[in-house]
């Protein structure tokens, strides 16, 4: 099983940038697919990005394409979400969660299973 622990929410004004991390560990980050969601208060949870073993797929809601970006470094088992542009409906707890262990590319978004305890980003206008 991997662990997963998000990092970098914060405040930041509309149109304002913002880089969140997740830290794996338990098991080698290269082994999984890794996805980005968020909710926001009184809303489900939503797809946000997703991103393939290698870094060669990527997938994003049209929400945030062409804003946000997904990014990861294997060899510090960390994966990343660079948000640029962002707007007040941008606001929410962000979560990174893990595909299944050894999973190839694409994943149907139900198949993320190991979660982080979120960040916190707000966005104010």
């Amino acid at each position: 099983q991997v662990q997963l622990v998000e990092s970098g929410g914060g405040l930041v004004q509309a149109g304002g940038s913002l880089r969140v991390s997740c830290a794996a560990s338990g098991r080698p980050l290269s082994f999984y697919v890794m996805g980005w969601f968020r909710q926001a208060p009184g809303k489900e949870r939503e797809f946000v990005a997703a991103i393939s073993r290698s870094a060669y797929g990527r997938e994003y809601a049209d929400s945030v394409k062409g804003r946000f970006t997904i990014s990861r470094d294997n060899t510090k088992n960390t994966v990343y979400l660079q948000m640029d542009s962002l707007k007040p409906e941008d606001a929410a707890v962000y979560y990174c969660a893990a595909g299944p262990y050894g999973s190839s590319w694409p994943i149907p978004k139900t198949a993320f299973g190991s979660w982080g305890q979120g960040t916190q980003v707000t966005v104010s206008s």
